[in-house]
């Protein structure tokens, strides 16, 4: 018997992850008892579980890790990219433990190992990204739900505002859709006086910072209008750099159209062309909705799988974005200057 398989038999007994198109998978459970629902999605990063289930952009969503193991080298707090797990499910092949296992179940994290990952991603791959529930026991529930029109950062983002960082070489605000910590640890990092606002903040507000960046978060940026309508107004004002689903906002502030993609990209091997430079980064990325591909100048940045837009400048509006996120948290590096470049950038400025 493997270790997973040991900590799985540890478990509450059977489970379950069933989708809307009635496939059913059946596994154990090594995390919490009761039933879940949510978008069962797939990531392709090997490493990074922690930071993964507790980054906000997988609120409402039921996650499937591709790694064959997951859970080998425990869990820390200082990992974390937010104050708790957001998912409302864990898949896996095989769960490593105890460490893992026992903060999925104390964190209320319905958790299944023994399923087939490799089917069921191919069926994701396949059929689209679709609403699931994952439970302990045998009775399976209707399922039923979409991930399209839902706006999502009012549960995720702050309820007030807060400073991260006092000191710096110039004060920067973060417009919390379900910010990271990591991108505020980079920002403090580069010596930026940080303060974090609600999802509601005003544009005046954020006009009185020298930058302000748009954080990524989960949902649909559709129904987000309130949220565009700031960054709209904002635009001109001060230096703007958006991130994921900031990076969507942007693009629905500038007039770009956003679509749900099939599967979503979510992993930390997504090659990126960069269209002045001919280079590709690899990068690490999470989103579930994009912006369309345009042969607009200011698209800077292109997916290499699909061509959805990974990257915005806006040189007369003193704004950019980028779709992936740069402060690979987890993931590769390459993306890593583009936070700094801006600091510096801006910082230039004043």
């Amino acid at each position: 018997m493997s270790a997973g398989a040991g900590f799985a038999a540890a478990g509450a007994g059977t489970a379950y992850l069933a989708l809307e198109d009635g496939t059913v998978f059946r596994g154990q459970s090594v995390g919490a008892e009761g039933v879940s629902f949510g978008e069962a999605v797939f990531a392709t990063a090997m490493t990074g579980y922690q930071e993964l289930v507790t980054d906000p952009s997988y609120a409402e969503q039921i996650l499937c890790f591709t790694a064959p193991m997951v859970g080998n080298y425990g869990v820390c707090k200082s990992r974390s990219e937010s104050a708790g797990p957001h998912v409302k499910g864990v898949v896996m092949r095989e769960a490593q433990g105890p460490a893992w296992t026992d903060w999925l179940r104390e964190n209320g994290i319905v958790a299944v190992d023994g399923i087939d990952t490799r089917s069921l991603v191919l069926h994701l791959r396949e059929r689209g990204s679709m609403w699931a529930a994952i439970g302990t026991g045998d009775e399976i529930p209707a399922v039923e739900g979409a991930m399209e029109g839902q706006a999502l950062v009012a549960q995720v983002s702050t309820p007030e505002p807060y400073v991260y960082s006092e000191h710096g070489r110039l004060r920067v605000a973060v417009v919390d859709y379900g910010t990271k910590q990591s991108i505020l640890r980079r920002l403090a990092g580069a010596s930026v006086a940080v303060t974090v606002y609600p999802h509601t903040v005003d544009a005046d507000e954020l006009a009185g910072y020298e930058g302000v960046v748009l954080s990524n978060g989960p949902g649909d940026p559709e129904p987000l209008e309130d949220e565009a309508a700031v960054v709209r107004d904002l635009l001109g004002r001060v230096p703007v750099f958006g991130i994921c689903l900031g990076h969507q906002l942007l693009g629905v502030a500038t007039d770009h159209e956003t679509f749900k993609l099939p599967f979503g990209h979510r992993g930390a091997n997504h090659p990126v062309l960069e269209r002045g430079s001919g280079r590709v980064l690899v990068t690490s990325q999470n989103h579930g909705f994009a912006v369309e591909p345009t042969e607009d100048s200011e698209a800077t940045a292109i997916s290499l799988y699909d061509g959805t837009v990974e990257g915005f400048d806006f040189p007369e509006l003193n704004a950019r974005s980028v779709q992936f996120h740069p402060e690979a948290g987890p993931g590769p590096h390459d993306g890593w200057p583009l936070l700094e470049t801006w600091v510096e950038d801006v910082a230039q400025t004043i």
